[in-house]
């Protein structure tokens, strides 16, 4: 009734009424927006990081040897699937990240991790559509690396100290090792690829008996601002682990 008590109530119930409706229209179309904007951005992402991938590929594909059969084998033994960090650590001794993509992607234990920037982890846990890495960030993981100059290669790991920074160890005493030398997966695993990046080395020193280097390595990859990365599948990893069982089998 008091809406209609006069045309000037009413005329200022309308404008108030539009006023409030407008607001909530504009609301709604501002949520509508960041939804939609969201949407757009994480397809472009996901885009990128295809694109990322394909490069990975290609790079790949040019290590070791440029002929035509080492390229063609690289691509026939190496898938990359995409997926999205929704949770990691940095902070403790054994750090894990998780992931969006789980058993019906294809994702397996063991499979490699990497960023556009490098390695990454390990898978170790996988669901259906998750799955959990152990990262470079856990004093738990050793990788086998190598001085991509001289190719002497050693046991890559994290201290458990500054997230930026790991170790490689195993480096005898009588190699040439120079600050600013790069550090890649050595290719001696069913996991990762040789030649994938690790970080380069800002500090060494011999350890106390003096016939191994210890060796301190700026990370390439920031785990603090990791998005997307690559879940690597290797078409022959049950192959080789096959082979490498029955080798130690006889040893």
């Amino acid at each position: 009734m008091i809406v209609k008590y006069n045309n000037y109530q009413h005329v200022k119930f309308l404008n108030s009424s539009n006023r409030v409706t407008g607001s909530i229209y504009n609301g709604y179309w501002g949520v509508a927006q960041y939804f939609s904007l969201k949407q757009i951005n994480n397809e472009l992402a996901e885009e990128n990081a295809r694109l990322r991938s394909e490069l990975m590929r290609e790079e790949l594909s040019k290590i070791g040897n440029d002929a035509p059969e080492h390229d063609s084998l690289y691509r026939q033994n190496f898938f990359f699937i995409t997926a999205k960090v929704i949770n990691n650590s940095v902070n403790r001794a054994h750090n894990y990240i998780l992931l969006n993509k789980g058993s019906r992607h294809g994702i397996k234990p063991d499979m490699g991790v990497v960023s556009s920037d490098g390695v990454v982890g390990v898978v170790t846990n996988v669901s259906k559509n998750y799955c959990t890495v152990i990262s470079i960030l856990n004093n738990r993981l050793k990788i086998s690396a190598k001085i991509k100059r001289n190719n002497y290669f050693g046991s890559f790991t994290w201290d458990g100290g500054d997230y930026r920074k790991a170790e490689l160890d195993e480096i005898p005493f009588h190699v040439d090792v120079a600050k600013g030398d790069t550090i890649v997966t050595s290719g001696y695993s069913a996991i990762f690829p040789e030649g994938l990046m690790l970080g380069t080395v800002s500090d060494y020193s011999l350890q106390g008996g003096g016939n191994f280097y210890k060796i301190t390595v700026d990370l390439s990859v920031d785990f603090k601002n990791l998005v997307y990365v690559d879940v690597i599948q290797n078409k022959t990893r049950d192959e080789i682990l096959k082979l490498e069982s029955t080798d130690e089998n006889d040893q």
